[in-house]
């Protein structure tokens, strides 16, 4: 099977490379703050379930619904301050990001087909409680949601 990844063109900051090297895939802060939440709510839960579509962070089989929690910066979040893009190899990175959101896509879809519904919480949506704890609850308390929803919350 070959390697997904290509070669860097050009070279690499190596502070850049270690802070990058930091970025957490999964129990990431917004995360965590999703999890408690929905815990918090009484909805239990299983995490990283690889056997669905993109991996959710956070599956409900009960309920037949996913959650992931996209980080703004590496999903691209329309509109968000937190969605900025490196100016040092400016091309690497839009192909990257491109590569992200039509996997964030095509996981939906996948998930979609398969009769589970799916919502995504960005990184900052987990900032306000509150606000975050509504979200969690009119989402996990609804018997029937619009499938499209979830991808109606994604870049275009």
């Amino acid at each position: 099977m070959p390697s997904r990844k290509k070669a860097i063109v050009g070279p690499v900051d190596p502070r850049r490379s270690a802070l990058m090297g930091r970025v957490k895939g999964k129990n990431s802060k917004p995360e965590l703050a999703v999890r408690s939440e929905a815990h918090a709510l009484g909805f239990r839960f299983r995490l990283h379930r690889r056997k669905l579509p993109g991996t959710p962070d956070l599956v409900f089989p009960k309920l037949k619904k996913v959650i992931f929690v996209h980080g703004c910066f590496w999903h691209r979040h329309a509109g968000c301050p937190r969605t900025t893009t490196p100016k040092t190899r400016a091309k690497y990175w839009k192909e990257k990001f491109l590569q992200n959101v039509r996997r964030d896509r095509s996981s939906l879809t996948a998930i979609f087909d398969q009769g589970w519904e799916a919502l995504v919480v960005w990184e900052c949506e987990t900032f306000d409680r509150d606000r975050l704890s509504k979200l969690l609850k009119r989402y996990l308390s609804k018997k029937h949601r619009r499938q499209t929803e979830a991808a109606d919350r994604l870049p275009c």
